[in-house]
């Protein structure tokens, strides 16, 4: 059997042909791979736009994520940018560097779950570029469409109003320590860290709903609403009783790895939860966490300054 080429046999031409082949386009991208540029359509005029980068060895590992899982990874967390936004994710387009030596199965894999997260959503990859690099980098540019609606921002959220979650919060953060530790078992924490599960469709609905803000948990419950809480101007107050299941869901795992489980629920990003700010209750699929406060801004649990590990820092140490 001829083995499988390498990137640097197939060439980055021939690679780009063997990743488009056989693709369908949802009726969003008038004109997917194969020219100088796609063309997506925005029926409504205005495009909401994102970018998202991952290094390998720095977002991902490829000794614990197989490249369908970093593919699918990819997409979602871009995804949830514009969700957050309540618009509709679109279209994707991808810029991936490798080593030459890379074999061209890996590609099309990664490819493949880039497609299969796309297809959950009704998006498409329209398009991208391939590069030589001493290791794995992909850049995510993700296109949405607003469908009528006004964005819903980081700034708007005011006093009175309730803070709620759509999602999981933790679960990653809890996964990576599993890994990290080489601890078994916990399939679906370990899971979750590996391939995120945002909550589509409930941009949209929130937005629907009247929110006032939103965000999306990237980098940490409390470091991201920081900045929501400094975009608008208010302060706002968690509750550990109304996240008493989240950290329940991370017990086990805290003790397996001798962890304070709070610290991943406030602390822990990539889950790609939404925050959203409601004047009133919290639509369906939504659940209250807490409330919004007159400000400074600031972000405050059960009354009081949160001490511990607050979040994710693109420049600061690893994890």
């Amino acid at each position: 059997m001829r083995p499988d080429p390498t990137l640097g046999e197939l060439g980055e031409f021939g690679m780009i042909d063997r990743l488009a082949q056989g693709r369908g386009q949802p009726a969003a991208v008038a004109l997917g791979p194969g020219d100088d540029a796609a063309v997506v359509i925005a029926d409504d005029g205005r495009v909401v736009v994102s970018t998202d980068m991952l290094v390998e060895g720095r977002h991902f590992r490829l000794d614990w994520s197989t490249p369908h899982d970093v593919g699918r990874k990819a997409i979602a967390q871009n995804a949830a940018d514009i969700e957050a936004m309540g618009a509709r994710p679109t279209a994707f387009v991808v810029g991936f560097g490798a080593p030459s030596e890379t074999p061209a199965a890996q590609v099309s894999e990664l490819a493949d779950g880039m497609w299969e997260e796309a297809d959950r959503i009704g998006a498409g990859v329209a398009g991208g570029d391939l590069v030589s690099c001493p290791q794995w980098v992909i850049s995510v540019t993700v296109l949405g469409d607003l469908d009528g609606r006004a964005p819903v921002q980081r700034a708007g959220a005011r006093p009175g109003a309730v803070v709620a979650v759509a999602g999981v919060l933790g679960q990653s953060a809890a996964g990576y320590a599993l890994w990290r530790n080489e601890i078994s078992g916990f399939d679906e924490l370990r899971r979750r860290h590996l391939v995120p599960q945002p909550p589509y469709g409930q941009g949209r609905a929130a937005a629907d709903a009247g929110a006032q803000a939103m965000i999306d948990v990237s980098d940490g419950l409390v470091g991201d609403l920081r900045h929501l809480a400094e975009a608008s101007g208010v302060g706002i107050d968690l509750s550990t009783e109304a996240l008493a299941a989240d950290r329940e869901a991370l017990a086990g795992a805290a003790d397996a790895v001798d962890a304070d489980p709070w610290a991943w629920v406030f602390g822990g990003g990539e889950d790609h939860a939404l925050i959203a700010v409601f004047r009133d209750a919290a639509p369906v699929g939504w659940r209250v966490i807490g409330q919004v406060l007159d400000g400074p801004p600031r972000v405050l649990v059960d009354g009081g300054e949160w001490r511990g590990y607050s979040g994710w820092e693109s420049f600061g140490s690893l994890r």
